[in-house]
């Protein structure tokens, strides 16, 4: 009888090409978000010019946030469709339909040429890549957890948050050039349509790849065994009711602190610290570096030590450090500045390194891809996306700047309660069906 292990044996260059197919996607995905988030205030003056400075960038942070509230519907329809047709048909739906959607924002007009029809048809285009969105963590991290060796899936998924960050660091490197070679009017004018316009190409790479490539092992033993799951969503609400609430707990510290940390910090610089535009990109760039070049280094960690070690000191140390960086960051100092940046680029690191492996280990291969789709992406519509609109809220309202320190405690409180329930799961098997199916499907 052949085990798991033996079954799943893949080629290093399919694992490279897997990796590949799960990475492209989601930097594509991210470069376009973090495109959108760090020109908030020229998108703000090409769309919304009626309204003042403040006003214009919270209707940029509402697009931004309801973008993200259908997320779930994305989540729910290719989550569903992964767990019922596959992994790869889905990853193929999913990049077609984003890169579709970040070449239209570049050839959208402007309001002074169309009037609020411009306005409309950019949140039209939000909505689509927000719908794309939602199918593309659930299925890239499935992707690469199930075509990973057990013994490195923690290395191997770290990849798509190490893709995630490349695609922020990627977009903080446009922003920059374009402010530093361009004129201001120059990027409002017509700068500003380059980076959507340059993330198309790289759609059509990551297309050609993922069509290149197979189903995951642990798909294609389930169609042979004839355990595909017939109502997936259905079976994940009936038996997996603690999953989706460990992972909830989880997400809600990797979106906020994400998207404080990578998102919100380039406006909350130049904002509240009043760093120049080109200092705070230069900040969001390091930081970005730092963490990316971490993110598979701490991968790789959780597959000696475990998940749950890394998870909960990243969680610890938002709890404890937040507020005293904060802190650190009134100082009138630029290096200073981008040294506290960075710093909560390293607890940042932590959880990205594992959250997305831990919870494709919790959930079984029948609805693994529904689990992590609804999982992340509901969330993600209430934690994400509202992050940038929330904190801008707030020190406005309150007028303390420190309300994003306070946010991240509150989401490391949440990480810690949660990793205390989490069971250890580096080095578990993912394939669900029984040794007898399973000995059965390959024997046929």
């Amino acid at each position: 009888m052949s085990s798991p292990e033996q079954v799943r044996q893949i080629e290093p260059a399919v694992l490279r090409r897997s990796v590949a197919a799960g990475a492209i996607g989601v930097w594509v995905h991210w470069f376009d978000w973090a495109v959108y988030a760090y020109m908030s205030t020229t998108i703000a003056t090409v769309f919304f010019p009626t309204q003042d400075a403040t006003a214009g960038l919270l209707a940029v942070f509402a697009v931004f946030a309801v973008s993200f509230a259908i997320r779930p519907i994305g989540g729910l329809i290719f989550g569903t469709l992964g767990d019922r047709i596959g992994r790869r048909r889905t990853l193929v739906f999913v990049i077609i339909l984003m890169s579709a959607a970040t070449l239209a924002v570049g050839f959208l007009p402007s309001y002074a040429s169309v009037g609020i029809a411009a306005t409309v048809l950019l949140v039209v285009t939000r909505l689509i890549q927000g719908l794309a969105a939602g199918g593309e963590f659930g299925s890239a991290a499935t992707f690469l957890a199930e075509y990973s060796p057990r013994k490195r899936r923690g290395f191997g998924v770290s990849w798509l948050e190490c893709s995630s960050l490349a695609g922020f660091l990627s977009a903080s490197l446009a922003v920059f050039v374009l402010s530093s070679v361009l004129s201001e009017s120059a990027v409002t004018s017509w700068g500003w349509r380059i980076p959507f316009l340059l993330a198309a190409p790289m759609g059509i790479i990551g297309l050609y790849i993922r069509l290149k490539l197979d189903d995951t092992p642990e798909f294609k033993a389930l169609v042979k065994a004839d355990q595909i799951a017939r109502s997936p969503l259905k079976e994940l609400f009936a038996q997996n009711k603690r999953q989706l609430l460990q992972m909830t707990g989880i997400e809600i510290l990797q979106h906020i602190t994400f998207y404080t940390v990578v998102v919100y910090m380039l406006t909350y610089q130049t904002e509240e610290l009043g760093l120049g535009a080109g200092d705070a990109a230069m900040s969001a760039t390091v930081t970005s570096l730092v963490a990316m070049v971490l993110v598979p280094i701490f991968g790789g960690l959780s597959d000696r030590i475990g998940r749950k070690p890394l998870t909960m000191a990243s969680a610890v140390g938002f709890v404890v450090l937040s507020i005293p960086l904060f802190l650190l960051m009134t100082l009138d100092s630029v290096a200073v500045a981008v040294l506290t940046h960075v710093l909560l680029g390293v607890l940042l690191a932590l959880i990205l390194s594992t959250h997305a492996v831990a919870m494709s280990e919790i959930f079984p291969t029948r609805v693994r891809q529904s689990g992590l789709s609804i999982g992340y992406n509901v969330t993600a519509a209430v934690f994400a996306g509202t992050v940038p609109y929330l904190l801008t809220y707030l020190i406005s309202a309150t007028g303390n700047s420190f309300m994003p320190a306070f946010y991240l405690v509150l989401a490391g409180a949440v990480g810690i309660v949660t990793t205390l329930t989490l069971p250890e799961t580096r080095g578990r098997d993912l394939i669900q069906v029984s040794s007898e199916e399973l000995s059965a499907s390959v024997k046929g």
